[in-house]
This record gives C-alpha cells, sequence and structure tokens, in this order.
C-alpha cells in the first residue's frame, strides 16, 4: 500500500468533511492551503477523489446503508464513502480496503471503528460494482432541485443531473494565430480535450497559446463583439478568462475585481499568455469613468458550474442568494452609468435560476428608457435559435451538447445604450 496514496485519501476525507460537515467550498479550503503539504501528484488526487466522491454521494450512501446499523461519525462515514465510490469506479479493493483502514485507526476519536470500516468496505467491494451502474444519476437536493424544475421542467433538470455526474471535459480558449491540443472544435469556436490529465504540462500552455475557459464561459466575450481600440470595462474579472479574450481582441480592457488575491492571478494569466490589460483592484460600486463597451460577469449563485464544481450543492443552501439578487441589480445599474452613449453592455452570470438571468433584465428593461436588447448580437456561430429566450438573452444549460459533454449553465444578455 503506498503512503502517497494513503496521505492523498486523508486529505480528500479531510476535505468531503469540511464541505458536507462546515459548508465550506473546496476553493475555499484549497484557497486557505489544504493541501498544500502534499506533492502536485497527490493534490491532484486528493482534489479528484473529493470531487470524485461528491459526484456519486447518493450512489455511496445507497450502497452503505445496507450495512450500517447507525450512520457513523462524519469524518468515518466520509472515509466509508470514498472507499465505496474508489470500490465501484474500479480501484483494488485491497489497497482501497487497507488504506481507510489504516486511516481510521491512527485517529484517536476513530480508530475503535476501523473494525467497521474493514468489514463495511469488503461488504461493498463484493456488492457494489455491480450495483453501482444500475443506480439513478444522483440527484440535486431538494432546495436547488424544486426551483429549477419550476424552470426548465424535470426533464430538462434529470438532463441536467446527468451532466452534473459525468463531469466536465476540459475547454481551452486559443489566441488568434495560435493552436492549441484537442480532440474537437466545438461549433461556437471553443476548444475541448475529454482527458486532459495535468494542464500545464499540455503543449502551448507555457507559451500562453491559450487558456482554460469552459465553452459557455467564452460567448459573454463573443457576444459583446469587442472592436479594436474601444475602451472596456471588465466587472469582476477574475480568474481572468475574459479579459485575455478583450485584450487578445486588441482593446484597451480595463480588468477590475473586488479580490487582490484573485487579481493576482489575472496578472499571472496575462503574464504567461503576453497579454495586456489595466489591473485595478476595487468595488464595483464605486467605480467611475466611461466606457464604450462593459462587461458585467456578476457575482451569483454558481449554479451553472455543478458539472466541475459538485460541491456546491452540499456547501450551500439558497440562503445567501438572495443577498447576490440584490447585488447583480445594483451592479447592473450602475455599470449602465458606465457606459457612454451608444455603447453596449453584455451581463451575465454562471447561474440556472432565472432570477439572476432572465428577471434581472426584464426589470432593468422596465427600468432605463435608454436601454434596449440587442438580440442580434447573439447571432453568432454554434448558438441555437432555441437557446435565445422571450426577452433576448441567451439561455446555456448543462444538458444542451450531452452528446459533446455538456457545457456550463450561463446567462447572457447584450444591452445597448441609446445614442
Amino acid at each position: 500500500m503506498s503512503n502517497s496514496a494513503t496521505a492523498a485519501r486523508r486529505s480528500a476525507i479531510y476535505l468531503l468533511d469540511q464541505v458536507l460537515g462546515e459548508g465550506r467550498l473546496l476553493s475555499e479550503c484549497l484557497a486557505a492551503g489544504a493541501l498544500d503539504r502534499l506533492g502536485p501528484e497527490d493534490r491532484a488526487r486528493a482534489q479528484r477523489l473529493a470531487v470524485e466522491t461528491l459526484r456519486g454521494l447518493e450512489r455511496a450512501d445507497r450502497l452503505l446503508d445496507n450495512h450500517l446499523n447507525r450512520t457513523p461519525t462524519l469524518t468515518v462515514h466520509n472515509a466509508l464513502r470514498l472507499g465505496a465510490v474508489e470500490l465501484c469506479n474500479g480501484e483494488a479493493a485491497h489497497g482501497v480496503v487497507n488504506s481507510m483502514v489504516e486511516i481510521v485507526s491512527r485517529s484517536r476519536k476513530h480508530g475503535r471503528l476501523k473494525g467497521l470500516v474493514n468489514a463495511v468496505l469488503r461488504k461493498v467491494a463484493a456488492e457494489g460494482p455491480e450495483a453501482w451502474p444500475k443506480m439513478r444519476v444522483p440527484r440535486l437536493p431538494e432546495w436547488l432541485r424544486d426551483p429549477l424544475i419550476a424552470a426548465w421542467g424535470a426533464d430538462a433538470v434529470i438532463g441536467m443531473e446527468q451532466a452534473h455526474f459525468a463531469g466536465a471535459p476540459l475547454d481551452l480558449t486559443v489566441k488568434p494565430r495560435a493552436s492549441a491540443p484537442s480532440d474537437e472544435t466545438l461549433p461556437t469556436g471553443s476548444v475541448r480535450i475529454k482527458d486532459a490529465g495535468q494542464v500545464s504540462t499540455l503543449p502551448g500552455y507555457k507559451a500562453g497559446d491559450w487558456w482554460v475557459q469552459d465553452a459557455a464561459a467564452a460567448l459573454p466575450v463573443r457576444v459583446l463583439s469587442p472592436k479594436p481600440g474601444e475602451q472596456v470595462l471588465d466587472l469582476c474579472a477574475a480568474p481572468g478568462g475574459k479579459t485575455m479574450q478583450l485584450a487578445a481582441a486588441g482593446v484597451d480592457v480595463t480588468a477590475l475585481d473586488i479580490s487582490e488575491a484573485r487579481m493576482e492571478r489575472v496578472r499571472e494569466n496575462l503574464a504567461r499568455t503576453g497579454l495586456t490589460a489595466t489591473v485595478v483592484v476595487g468595488d464595483a460600486l464605486e467605480h467611475q469613468g466611461q466606457y464604450d463597451a462593459i462587461l458585467l460577469d456578476a457575482p451569483c449563485s454558481a449554479t451553472g458550474t455543478i458539472r466541475r464544481h459538485p460541491d456546491l450543492p452540499f456547501a450551500k443552501d439558497g440562503s445567501e442568494f438572495g443577498g447576490l439578487i440584490d447585488l447583480q441589480a445594483q451592479m447592473l445599474a450602475h455599470a449602465w452609468g458606465l457606459l457612454k452613449p451608444g455603447g453596449r453592455l453584455v451581463y451575465c452570470t454562471c447561474s440556472l435560476l432565472p432570477d439572476e438571468g432572465e428577471v434581472q433584465i426584464e426589470e432593468a428593461l422596465e427600468s432605463h428608457p435608454d436601454m434596449v436588447g440587442d438580440r442580434l448580437a447573439l447571432n453568432l456561430p454554434g448558438v441555437d435559435d432555441n437557446w435565445i429566450t422571450e426577452e433576448g438573452g441567451l439561455r446555456l444549460r448543462p444538458d444542451y451538447w450531452a452528446d459533446r459533454g455538456g457545457m456550463d449553465g450561463f446567462y447572457i444578455a447584450c444591452l445597448s445604450k441609446s445614442a
């Protein structure tokens, strides 16, 4: 049994404890240094194991419930969940079971349960791999599932859940006149890789020829259609994918975000790609200036990114979404005041909730007499007419392109200001 594998599993269990016990997002844990003591390979493995366990949590719990008289403490439960997911996805039983027993036995608090862990995981190893593929696709929790069904219907939500469970391939945006490794060029122009491995080792990464960006996330800048020489404001810019798109288009881009740490990532990405932007750390509601075009990627529930971030439905309960919706409306109103007459603003959120997309734009159009929705801006290669909404926005969902590996959920609207 590898000490390295055991260390990665122990760290994955810690991440699960944080998400399922403390309501923390994996990104918060990683930013706080949860995996810093591991080497690069073990760090990647721990993160992958935590993500796979969260994706398959419903199935794992159903298997484990057959062999548990009562629910054990969270850490032991998460060790069993992780073990069950590994066993049902083809990992050798000997290594998984022994590793989990060792992890539990070394804990003062949980050591007495090592026999339980051994017995339960051996039963799962015998029965689980055959039962696993016959179980239903894991469902979203009711706090999120119910409003999504109300918005899009049960069949669409089942399709989204299938996309979430399948996970996401790697999408790249490529600089003009550069190239990137590719399994497929998508209809909207992004490049997709199905089994990428370590991103930083892919051809063209060090040269800055491309950056990672979901195909849906690459569309707002294409809708904005920046022109060389324009003054463009990228509000809430981190981690910088859209900033790099704008810079690569030859515009004079100001990238603004409230987080210094997140803006450091933008600077690093700009440096790697050899692109230039004015980077500003500040509050979007206090920023002043006049711009030809504005991209507002507003803070949101991020419910459109669950295929990449399966921790979100477990770490959140929707209670903070009302505050986000109010903030989006304030940001949109403030950004509108920064736009020159005759200019255009693209509003977008990586959300599946209409209150953060369609409803925001319906209310904004009613509130601003000089605001007009620009449907023509949505006529882009690869965009299906059925994705265009009644108020003139673009609704993207994870169940779209199911045969290609899906896409993130997004809402995008282009708004023109009267001259």
